[in-house]
């Protein structure tokens, strides 16, 4: 790592200590990336959404690391400030090598850090990882990667086993050395108890105020993907409105011949 992502990373790392939260969102390609970048937006996370709002998938599960190679090279075209975390895709780190291998095609494709689901079951992976020196963001709660297998995407915590296993996956991704992890879908109370158990900051996405920083989907935040919105999402634009109605004027204007 250059010095420059040495200190962004050791900044989020310590955000907590500092008092301070963490904003991060989402970008998959070239014009998104320079615009958040340009707004001083903290991390750009290259997440495997792009599945979803980008390519068309029903779920995260189809995305593969050519997919995620191809939109953080876009990315790290555009942002010369913000941190880049780009995510592993669902198959890309079933063991430690295989997580390594992959999390340095990431990093060679411009990502400063990567991202994998799991607690205790991403623990050696994560540490692999650290080892080599990639830095990585945990991802606990819901998993976006096994909405398959659990049926639907559900809230986090809503009893004393799911909440002892909550607690035991943050702390296993603190103890592998990751530097930060997403907390998504957890029930708010736990999400705060969660935040106070580790000392490295949690991302919240849909776990309420007191996680130590929050992360969006930039599509979600500004209406570019009408077709679905997250209960939990406030919109603070609406794009495709502002979209439809110029193509409409548009093509009115071209079927007048103007």
């Amino acid at each position: 790592m250059n010095e420059s992502v040495t200190s962004a990373i050791e900044k989020c790392r310590s955000a907590k200590s500092r008092g301070e939260k963490v904003a991060v969102l989402t970008a998959y390609d070239y014009p998104m990336a320079r615009l958040l970048d340009e707004c001083g937006i903290d991390i750009l996370l290259v997440g495997d959404s792009l599945g979803m709002v980008v390519l068309g998938y029903p779920d995260t599960t189809e995305v593969t690391m050519d997919d995620m190679v191809h939109h953080c090279k876009a990315v790290a075209r555009g942002a010369k400030q913000s941190l880049i975390v780009c995510d592993l895709p669902y198959g890309s780190y079933k063991n430690e090598a295989t997580a390594l291998e992959n999390a340095r095609r990431l990093v060679d494709a411009g990502a400063h850090a990567v991202k994998l689901e799991g607690g205790v079951s991403g623990e050696a992976q994560i540490a692999a990882i650290v080892s080599f020196g990639i830095p990585v963001m945990g991802h606990i709660g819901m998993l976006p990667q096994s909405v398959k297998l659990e049926g639907g995407y559900k809230i986090k915590g809503r009893n004393p086993h799911e909440i002892e296993a909550l607690l035991a996956d943050a702390k296993a991704v603190e103890r592998a050395g990751a530097f930060s992890v997403v907390v998504e879908l957890v029930a708010h109370e736990v999400a705060k108890e969660i935040t106070a158990a580790i000392s490295i900051p949690t991302i919240g996405i849909g776990s309420g105020p007191d996680c130590g920083g929050q992360v969006l989907v930039i599509h979600d935040l500004v209406g570019l993907f009408p077709w679905f919105k997250p209960k939990f999402v406030t919109c603070k634009a609406h794009v495709s409105k502002e979209i439809r109605a110029a193509v409409e004027v548009y093509i009115r204007e071209t079927k007048k011949g103007l």
